[in-house]
């Protein structure tokens, strides 16, 4: 694969989309949901990814899309549209929009999801080996995707609702067999960017490095390495931020 570009969360900020894709330089983009909502223009961002989708662009699922997917719970306070929600319905049944999806960096594997495997849901999965065989069992689409647990907490929450630290973090920190690959996750993070604090407990402090200006947290999990690449746009957009950039085997 050539280079790959990661793109966290983007939240409805189509003019932040805009710009990091500008930014680039060729290579695949794979984005790892939360595309809409928050921001001021959910609509201009699907239509961004829209004109591009295809061969070049990776597409996965975040939990702000799931909601509005057939046979979802709508919890946002403020949907999308009817197109909108067409659109992604569409998306999502012809396979342009995914769970999950792997590369291989320097000799490393890495598993892309919008919030991560946690330990449970890869045993669940039948603790698979590569990050492109967790890949292509999430994307049959069992049951555990939709798994939301406590507030994302529980660590057998799935994919798309795992939050960074209590469910992703430290159970793999505790785990004494090997780490098959490393992960490259959105939707949660163990800092706040804002005010360059650490929302983390010492365990993790003690293994995190962060880059401030692209946004980006990097995890040591015994051995593997856990990036966290959501930017934390909120409803105003981060000052800063870039995609993670790979130069992919």
């Amino acid at each position: 694969m050539a280079g790959v570009a990661v793109i966290g969360d983007v939240g409805g900020h189509a003019g932040q989309l805009r710009r990091a894709l500008a930014g680039l330089d060729g290579g695949v983009v794979i984005q790892v949901g939360d595309l809409v909502d928050r921001g001021p223009d959910s609509m201009g961002v699907l239509e961004v990814v829209a004109e591009r989708l295809g061969p070049g662009w990776v597409q996965l699922v975040g939990n702000h899309e799931a909601q509005y997917l057939e046979g979802q719970e709508v919890f946002w306070p403020d949907p999308l549209p009817a197109e909108g929600v067409a659109v992604l319905r569409e998306w999502w049944r012809d396979g342009r929009m995914r769970v999950a999806a792997a590369v291989t960096v320097g000799g490393e594997e890495f598993l892309l999801t919008h919030a991560g495997v946690t330990l449970a849901v890869w045993q669940e999965l039948g603790e698979p080996g590569a990050a492109v065989e967790a890949a292509a069992l999430l994307n049959e689409r069992p049951e555990v995707i939709w798994r939301m647990g406590a507030h994302g907490r529980d660590p057998r929450t799935g994919p798309l609702w795992a939050e960074s630290g209590a469910a992703l973090h430290e159970p793999w920190m505790r785990y004494e067999g090997i780490v098959p690959f490393g992960q490259i996750h959105g939707h949660s993070t163990v800092v706040h960017f804002g005010d360059q604090r650490w929302t983390c407990d010492g365990r993790i402090r003690q293994r995190a490095t962060a880059d401030w200006r692209a946004r980006h947290v990097r995890v040591r999990v015994n051995g593997r390495m856990f990036i966290g690449v959501d930017p934390g746009h909120g409803r105003t957009g981060a000052e800063s931020w870039a995609p993670l950039v790979l130069d992919a085997d």
